[in-house]
Order: structure tokens, then C-alpha cells, then sequence
């Protein structure tokens, strides 16, 4: 997991043009041009907003496979949202969604302040839900947003830190 960089634009603007990847993202594939989002891109990069934090998901060997963030941050309630997509198919099923929520999760919980994280994922995403699981996360709620139907999960902070001192399903375990 990375910030995200301005070099990241052409990828992610291929991703959100994808029909497949908008419809497991509850949206609508992307109707701009290239200059067009690259010009708000750069323009996020350059004044990041205090309620979100982006980051990319990078293989080891430095390709960009998706993207990571956590949102609709709350300081008064100490929670945010997070949400996830590993739009490259040729690391789908591979662990990396898990790992990099494990890792925003780390983030959020020691650094950003958070005493509990939640997210939306369409009810018929039962990887997601399985990947999520992995993380802690349980099922608190259902929401129905037009055609699309949406299970709300949530963990806390304790929630987290249990799971992190007894296995290591999400990242790599912070040495002792």
C-alpha cells in the first residue's frame, strides 16, 4: 500500500470505465475524457480533502493493482468508511484485497484515531463478504440504495487488535 501518484491516473481511469469493476462498485462506468479526470486527479492529489485517505495497492514488484481508501471520516464518532477494489482480474482471488485492508486497517486503528471502521458491500459480493470476514468485520446492518442492496459491516478497534494478536489473516504480522 502507497499514496496514490499522479502516474496512477491512466490505470484508475481505465478501471472506472470498466462495466464490470462499476457494477461491483454500485456505479455507473465512467463518462469523461481522459483530460477531463486527469485534470481532477491531479487537482485531489494537490489538495487532499480532510475527510478521505487514498492509497494504491502495489505488488511487491511495483505494479498497481487497485486502490484502497478510507472515507466520511468522522472525528467526533472516531469512524470512517473503507472501501476497496482490485480492479487488475490477474490478482483477483489472490489474497491481495485482504492483505491491503488488513493494512488501512492497521493505519486507521493506530495512527488515524479510529475506534471502528465500516463498509458497504453489495449483498451479492460474496467474495468481498468472505475477504471482509477475514478482517473482522461482521455483519451490522443491510441498506438498499435504488436496484443495488448493500450489507453494512463493521469492526472496531478491539475487534482488530484480538484478531491481530491471534492470527495473521489480514498483512504481515507487526514484529514484536
Amino acid at each position: 500500500m502507497r499514496p496514490k501518484l499522479a502516474k496512477d491516473a491512466w490505470q484508475d481511469y481505465q478501471w472506472r470505465q470498466d462495466p464490470e469493476l462499476a457494477e461491483m462498485d454500485a456505479t455507473i462506468p465512467l463518462d469523461e475524457s481522459f483530460d477531463e479526470y486527469q485534470r481532477g486527479y491531479i487537482w485531489e492529489l494537490e489538495h487532499p480533502a480532510r475527510h478521505r485517505r487514498r492509497f494504491a495497492i502495489e505488488t511487491l514488484d511495483g505494479r498497481h493493482i487497485g486502490n484502497v481508501a478510507y472515507f466520511d471520516i468522522d472525528q467526533r464518532a472516531k469512524e470512517a468508511q473503507v472501501g476497496i477494489m482490485v480492479g487488475d482480474r490477474d490478482y483477483w482471488g489472490r489474497g491481495y484485497g485482504t492483505e491491503a485492508v488488513g493494512l488501512v486497517l492497521d493505519y486507521v486503528f493506530s495512527d488515524g484515531g479510529m475506534e471502528s471502521i465500516y463498509l458497504r458491500t453489495l449483498d451479492w459480493n460474496l467474495r468481498a463478504q468472505g475477504s471482509f470476514r477475514k478482517c473482522g468485520f461482521v455483519p451490522a446492518g443491510k441498506l438498499s440504495e435504488g436496484r443495488h442492496n448493500f450489507i453494512i459491516m463493521k469492526v472496531t478497534r478491539a475487534e482488530w487488535k484480538a484478531i491481530r494478536e491471534r492470527e495473521s489473516n489480514c498483512a504481515v504480522k507487526e514484529e514484536a
